[in-house]
């Protein structure tokens, strides 16, 4: 993933159904543009809309992510 502050476009999840579910119900799906806005240890807190998600570093780790 990417550092604190950087706008960055979701390419690719490689995390199996599970991980596709779970970030498709909060909107984190391929081609959405997010905010990161905190980087802690593997963990992030990213920004959608007006929307605030935390990922732990497991799922952290299986977000592909292209700068925008």
């Amino acid at each position: 993933m990417a550092d604190a502050g950087a706008q960055v476009r979701i390419v690719a999840l490689r995390g199996g159904a599970g991980l596709d579910r779970r970030m498709t119900e909060m909107g984190l799906n391929i081609g959405a543009q997010v905010r990161v806005l905190q980087r802690q240890g593997g963990g992030l807190v990213v920004m959608r809309g007006e929307s605030r998600f935390a990922l732990g570093g497991g799922m952290a780790h299986r977000v592909m992510v292209t700068q925008v």
